[in-house]
């Protein structure tokens, strides 16, 4: 083959030509619709299919340019074109008559885009911006005569939820976010442009002994069209056999894709001993209440869980969660709570290697026991079994932030902010990280942001009262310590008050509080940590770095997890004896 001569024929036959011509034409158009047609509600997989229509009608638009050819006499074969006298053939102007109009059409469909967003309805806004595969489970009502069983109105809700937060292809809202609105609220646009979710999923759910009926209707929220809803009939027995169900025809209905491992993950069922899931159910509900006398309660249900079914691994990760959270909620020492959180997350992993649930606990044992690397192969395990899971993401960015990762920690604190986005722990948790991150105004604006949503919440307090500091105003960060404390009346929160006011030239007022530290620590357990804090503004750095040494030694590792990180400390840094001792708690371990 002659390439030259056949370069030379693409240019006689116009082939060149129309391929520009197509290409421009083809651009202005999918340009066009994706600017117009989200407006109108149409789905995105129309759009997709047209522009795969425009990619695979190139070629054969430059085979009909090759065959054919447009003559004033009509379309003619090229070989009979060619044979017609000169003067009765087009001048071939014609492809850039098609650029041009191509251009105009294009930038037409811009502005008529641009004037189609200006004049849509708030709701047409939404659902071009809203993800079609997003879901939030309002809270169930409970139609029960006995109102005891709420916690079992509030485990179905939870375990669809916790189904749904398997499937890749879905973006499932957290129960700590969706529990702030009523069962069948009024403003469901309202509530799905809080949440950023297109749909949403009502239901109720009526025990009475061992029968059990479960409504739930699916309703897209941005349109107010109801997508289905259907009624539950069953024994307490085949409750996980309705939830898994329900699940499914949610993905199915918003066109999720499911693999194979999450259909099998979906349909699991963790015990099939009613009582003991009951119990479990009742365990989840005082565990969320985070206090230290709901804690213990919750453990006795787990425990009463386990005994009726030694196998259900779901009842050990309660009680392994329960015993994580008492060093922070409650007077009791890491070195009580820790080990049997161990032992529960060991035989949960031992019988269900699956449960995402025990993957993120046991990166949360690790990170306590100052495993720091280790941890974040604990989390990302979680994340990859159940990607939905916003307490992985906020735990894995907490991970993060303690090695001084605080891109990705940032990150992940954000993908657990847009599945979960009305938990005031995440939301507060942001601010720490960014303030580790020593990005002082980003750390102030998500603490205020979270007092917006929660002014009650100590934490939040507490974090701005830090920032505040930080950013030269300890005047200003003293009354927030101040509210923190009163609110909680967290030691931490005292100790935080403790060095504002030794750093704001109050050494009395801060001698007073370490005073009462010290004594408080005869009685009940007082994190080093906390005391080291208030040592350090007064000038006592040996004793403070001593205070860390013996915390870590005798494995009081409460907060020691941040010593790499902390601006806190940052008065000890270039110190050999604390140097030393944040290589010993960062560094790998073997």
């Amino acid at each position: 083959m002659n390439f030259k001569s056949f370069f030379s024929e693409l240019k006689r036959r116009n082939v060149y030509k129309v391929a520009v011509a197509y290409i421009v034409a083809g651009w202005a158009l999918s340009q066009g619709i994706a600017q117009v047609f989200p407006v109108f509600d149409i789905p995105n997989w129309i759009i997709r299919l047209i522009v795969l229509l425009i990619i695979l009608g190139l070629p054969i638009a430059l085979v009909l340019a090759w065959t054919f050819e447009l003559t004033p006499q009509g379309i003619k074969r090229t070989e009979t074109a060619d044979a017609m006298p000169e003067t009765a053939r087009q001048k071939k102007h014609t492809w850039i008559y098609v650029v041009v109009i191509a251009g105009l059409f294009s930038i037409g469909l811009f502005f008529l885009g641009r004037y189609s967003v200006k004049n849509a309805t708030p709701r047409q806004i939404e659902a071009a911006t809203v993800s079609q595969k997003s879901i939030a489970v309002l809270p169930f009502d409970n139609l029960s005569r006995d109102p005891d069983n709420a916690y079992f109105c509030e485990g179905v809700q939870d375990e669809i939820l916790t189904r749904l937060a398997k499937i890749a292809d879905l973006k499932v809202i957290s129960r700590t976010s969706t529990q702030h609105f009523k069962s069948a609220p009024e403003n469901l646009p309202q509530i799905a442009k809080q949440l950023g979710v297109t749909h949403i999923l009502e239901g109720s759910v009526q025990k009475a002994s061992d029968q059990v009926r479960v409504n739930v209707q699916l309703i897209n929220a941005l349109t107010d069209a109801h997508l289905w809803a259907d009624t539950y009939d069953r024994k307490l027995t085949d409750i996980f056999g309705v939830e898994s169900e329900i699940a499914k025809t949610i993905a199915e209905s918003l066109q999720a894709k499911l693999t194979k491992s999450e259909q099998s993950s979906i349909a699991k069922v963790p015990t099939a001993n009613p009582e003991a899931y009951e119990l479990y159910l009742k365990g989840r509900f005082f565990w969320n209440k985070r206090n230290g006398e709901d804690l213990h309660k919750a453990i006795g249900y787990f425990e009463q869980a386990i005994a009726k079914d030694p196998n259900y691994a779901l009842a050990y990760v309660g009680s392994a969660d329960s015993y994580l959270l008492l060093s922070s909620y409650s007077n009791i020492s890491p070195r009580e709570s820790l080990p049997p959180a161990r032992a529960a997350l060991e035989k949960a992993l031992a019988l269900d290697d699956s449960l995402a649930e025990a993957h993120a606990s046991f990166g949360l044992l690790d990170t306590l026991e100052l495993n720091l690397q280790h941890a974040l192969v604990g989390y990302q395990r979680a994340i990859d079994l159940k990607p939905n899971y916003a307490t992985a993401h906020h735990w894995l960015a907490l991970g993060y932030a303690t090695l001084g990762q605080f891109d990705p920690g940032i990150a992940e604190a954000k993908r657990a902010i847009e599945l979960d986005p009305l938990s005031l722990i995440i939301n507060a948790d942001c601010s720490w990280i960014y303030f580790n991150a020593r990005r002082f105004d980003e750390a102030e604006a998500q603490a205020r942001k979270t007092l917006e949503m929660d002014s009650r919440f100590f934490l939040a307090h507490y974090y701005l009262g830090a920032t505040l500091q930080f950013k030269g105003q300890v005047a200003e960060a003293i009354p927030e310590f101040q509210t923190a404390f009163d609110l909680n009346h967290d030691l931490y929160s005292l100790a935080m008050l403790g060095q504002a006011y030794a750093r704001n030239g109050q050494k009395e007022e801060a001698r007073t509080i370490l005073t009462q530290l010290s004594e408080e620590a005869k009685s009940h357990y007082v994190a080093p940590y906390a005391l080291a804090l208030v040592q350090i503004p007064l000038g006592e750095k040996d004793r403070a770095i001593e205070e860390l040494e013996q915390a870590y030694e005798k494995g009081e590792t409460n907060y020691l997890f941040v010593i790499k990180t902390d601006p806190l400390l940052d008065d000890l840094r270039g110190q050999p004896r604390f140097d030393a001792l944040v290589q010993k708690i960062v560094g790998e371990k073997k």
